[in-house]
């Protein structure tokens, strides 16, 4: 493999990474420590990696972003991921939305009260989902949209008539 160092520094460049030697952020520093040895002493990377406490890997990737970026490369970027990451597209989220006004029974349920454990499946069944999610993502998922979701409660109704009198008479 061929090795690889930094490109000759232009004067400005060379003050610049300077200047990152002095910086607060240990990136900055260690990013223009390894540029620097690069371009002025002509070490190789697993070199610069010794003497700079790191792996040959950190020096390649730093070597490389600064042929690609540029002096940019000495300041830190987010490493968060920059694509989509929710279960639900907002289609999917209108069509939850939906469904969720629609009786179980409708979708195949054998009853007449959603949960979110059954939403995830029927979610899933539906082409809402790429796979079966769990109930609190159903739950984040309608919290994002506004819809406050509370556990189901059956009522117990009474056949007897006077059922309303004798209860609000045994109350007081």
């Amino acid at each position: 493999m061929k090795p690889l160092y930094a490109r000759l520094l232009t004067p400005d460049e060379r003050e610049a990474l300077q200047q990152g030697l002095k910086s607060a952020t240990g990136f900055t520093v260690r990013r223009a420590q390894m540029l620097l040895l690069s371009a002025d002493e002509g070490l190789k990377v697993n070199e610069i990696g010794d003497r700079i406490g790191c792996q040959g890997q950190a020096v390649r990737q730093a070597i490389h972003a600064f042929h690609k970026e540029g002096l940019d490369c000495l300041q830190p970027k987010s490493r968060a991921r920059q694509d989509d990451q929710r279960a639900f597209d907002d289609a999917a989220r209108e069509r939850l939305k939906e469904l969720i006004r629609l009786s179980p029974r409708v979708v195949g349920c054998d009853t007449s009260l959603w949960t979110l454990e059954r939403l995830a499946p029927v979610s899933y069944a539906e082409g809402l989902t790429a796979c079966v999610v769990h109930a609190d993502t159903i739950s984040e998922t309608l919290r994002s949209m506004g819809i406050s979701w509370q556990r189901a409660k059956q009522w117990i109704r009474s056949p007897d008539k006077q059922y309303e009198a004798k209860k609000s008479a045994a109350i007081g």
